[in-house]
């Protein structure tokens, strides 16, 4: 008698079977699908459209192939997750309606719709492509999200919003057009990795987000690369930036970061540029065929660069201040592709000190129209003083122990195609009406 009480009591503790869903395509079917599910069901599209826009309000899985597509008639947001553990898989989403503020998107995640998966949909035709507005512990991965191409860049809606969405992340999606790849703004403790932007503003844009990585992305094509601003505790590891327009990464008022293994190559203004940042760890990165290889301004302090790769940029430092600043770290500084540089021991270590500034070059970044008179005999003189005798010199970076060698970062040869498609992009103007220096673009 015990095996049968013992049976019906386990039947009872168990949770029944998710059951699977077919959904025919059509207007109204996949809302009244919904509807009518339970908790844990899996509901199948097949190829066709399902009119939209719809909510999904309970825990349930929608899975289907790229050719059933769940259209939102330009109507709001077009799949609005508002409850936990909402699984989302396979089809395309497209239609949302054109109200910026309004963030209408392909697909929204609310507050309290913690542990939303949304994987390998293709989201394209919307404002933004998904926000993640409050939902806890989402993943967003492998998705292809193809955003808006309007003239005004900074109409258009970005690929991924985070807004407050602590435990975030977005792993391998390919963000093409619109505004920015991923926006961040006002959240923490979150992994975005492994994720291609091409063709937009910003490739990923931090406003006040803390403790989140940047790990293995590539920036292809865009205005500015890695924007990092009002942040702290940021980990910027092993990413490319290759082609972009103003910036490779920008460090603005962000502080306590880790950037290390980063590749910023070709056709940019600045491939570093930090302003008012400190105490950020700035290692083995590789920063090269840029206008300017770092800026540094507004009082940053408190900042080791040590590791790093300055090659063949126009101009490899342009640092606005009168501090001296030491940029070696026990014994270790950084490798200069214009450092004549000798290593008698064999240490790899250069046996001369490398200063890449002198007056003249403060007085040419204050003064533009002093230009002018670069090749002057008076200016030679001052230049050759400064050289040959260094008590001359004003306040100004100085690498103590240059490298001998340059750290290689290697490319994808994926991407090898992409980054070769942008050459010469810039020198077009084809510069939209994005300004990456104004804040209250932001």
């Amino acid at each position: 008698m015990r095996l049968p009480v013992l049976l019906i009591g386990l039947l009872l503790a168990s949770p029944l079977a998710a059951a699977d869903s077919a959904v025919a395509p059509g207007a109204g079917n996949l809302a009244e699908a919904i509807a009518g599910a339970a908790a844990g069901d899996v509901l199948v599209l097949t190829d066709g459209a399902y009119i939209g826009p719809v909510t999904i309000d309970r825990p349930l899985t929608i899975r289907g192939p790229r050719g059933a597509v769940v259209d939102g008639e330009r109507q709001g947001s077009v799949v609005t997750i508002s409850a936990e553990d909402v699984a989302l898989s396979g089809f395309t989403v497209t239609g949302s309606g054109r109200i910026n503020q309004d963030l209408d998107s392909g697909v929204k995640i609310l507050q309290g719709a913690d542990r939303a998966r949304i994987e390998k949909l293709l989201i394209t035709g919307n404002m933004h492509g998904i926000d993640v507005h409050g939902g806890r512990n989402a993943v967003v991965s492998g998705n292809e999200i193809i955003g808006t191409d309007n003239a005004r860049m900074n109409e258009r809606g970005n690929g991924i919003y985070v807004w407050n969405s602590p435990g975030t992340l977005l792993e391998n999606n390919v963000i093409r057009y619109g505004r920015d790849g991923i926006f961040s703004n006002a959240s923490a403790d979150s992994i975005y990795r492994g994720n291609v932007m091409r063709d937009l503003r910003f490739a990923v844009h931090f406003m006040y987000t803390r403790n989140t990585e940047i790990s293995g992305n590539i920036s292809i094509g865009n205005h500015l690369g890695f924007a990092i601003m009002f942040s702290n505790k940021a980990k910027i590891l092993n990413n490319l930036s290759l082609g972009d327009r103003e910036h490779g990464l920008m460090l603005n008022y962000a502080n306590n970061a880790d950037v290390t293994g980063n590749l910023v190559r070709g056709g940019t203004k600045k491939c570093l540029f930090i302003y008012n940042a400190h105490k950020n760890l700035i290692w083995n990165n590789r920063l090269e065929g840029c206008g300017i290889g770092i800026h540094f301004t507004a009082g940053s302090e408190k900042n080791v660069l040590t590791g790093n790769a300055f090659i063949a940029n126009r101009e490899q430092v342009k640092y606005v201040g009168t501090r001296n600043m030491e940029w070696s770290h026990r014994g270790r500084g950084n490798f200069w592709s214009d450092h004549p540089a000798f290593d008698l021991n064999g240490d790899g270590i250069a046996d001369s000190f490398y200063r890449p500034n002198d007056l003249m070059d403060q007085i040419l970044w204050s003064q533009p129209a002093a230009s002018l008179l670069i090749g002057s005999p008076a200016v030679q003189l001052v230049r050759w003083s400064q050289r040959d005798f260094p008590a001359t010199l004003p306040g100004g970076v100085r690498d103590s122990a240059p490298l001998m060698r340059p750290l290689t970062i290697s490319v994808p040869p994926e991407i090898l195609g992409y980054e070769a498609e942008t050459a010469g992009r810039w020198a077009e103007g084809n510069y939209d009406d994005t300004d990456p220096d104004n804040l209250s673009a932001h």
